[in-house]
C-alpha cells in the first residue's frame, strides 16, 4: 500500500465520521427531522454527491449514528457492571446508567431504537450490537435462574427500554424516578 493510498483512505474515514459526527450534533440540536442530506452537505461543506460515496441515504446515517451509540452503551455498561461490588450493585448501577443514557442522549438514544435503520440483531448484527447485548446479558444472568439467561436479559432490557421510553415522553412521574428503579430492580433480584 502506497502512501498516497493510505492517505485517502484516512480521508475518506475522517470524512464518514465528519458525516456522522455532524448528522448527530444536528439531531441532538434540532431532532432527527432536522437532518438531512442537504443541510448536511451544506454544514459540512462537501456536495451531496460526496455523502452519497459514504452513505446510500438518510437511513444509512441514522444507522451509522446508532452502531456509534451501541459502542457508547456497551462500554458504558460495561464500565457500570465491572466497578460494582457485586453482582446487585452492578445490576442497580446498569439500570440506572441505562436511563440516564437514554435521558441524557435523546436523540442519539432514537437512532438506536426508534428511527428506522438497516441494523439488525441476531448472528449477523454488527459487532456494536453483540457487545451491548453481551454486556446486558453479563448484568442480568446472574438473577436470570431458572429462566434462559439470554431471555431474561431480553425482558430485563425490554422493560428498562419501556421504562426509557414513558419517561423520556414525558409520560411518568419525574420525582419517582428512583423508585421507578428501585421497584423494577427488586423484581429481578428477588422475583415473587
Amino acid at each position: 500500500m502506497t502512501v498516497t493510498q493510505t492517505r485517502k483512505e484516512r480521508e475518506r474515514a475522517e470524512r464518514h465520521q465528519r458525516i456522522i459526527d455532524t448528522a448527530r450534533e444536528i439531531a441532538e440540536n434540532d431532532g432527527w427531522d432536522a437532518v438531512t442530506i442537504r443541510k448536511l452537505a451544506d454544514r459540512i461543506e462537501y456536495s451531496q454527491p460526496v455523502l452519497y460515496g459514504h452513505f446510500a441515504g438518510r437511513d444509512a446515517i441514522v444507522s451509522a449514528v446508532a452502531e456509534q451509540g451501541f459502542a457508547e452503551l456497551a462500554a458504558l455498561i460495561r464500565e457500570l457492571r465491572e466497578s460494582a461490588a457485586d453482582p446487585e450493585a452492578a445490576l442497580t448501577a446498569v439500570a440506572e446508567g441505562y436511563l440516564r443514557f437514554a435521558r441524557d442522549k435523546a436523540a442519539l438514544y432514537d437512532a438506536m431504537f426508534l428511527l428506522r435503520t438497516d441494523l439488525k440483531f441476531g448472528p449477523d448484527a454488527p459487532q456494536a450490537l453483540k457487545d451491548g447485548f453481551v454486556e446486558l446479558l453479563q448484568t442480568f444472568a446472574p438473577f436470570a435462574p431458572p429462566h434462559d439467561a439470554e431471555t431474561f436479559t431480553e425482558v430485563a432490557w425490554s422493560a428498562l427500554h419501556g421504562l426509557s421510553t414513558l419517561d423520556r415522553g414525558g409520560r411518568l412521574r419525574p420525582d419517582f424516578r428512583g423508585q421507578r428503579l428501585e421497584i423494577m430492580v427488586s423484581q429481578w433480584i428477588e422475583p415473587a
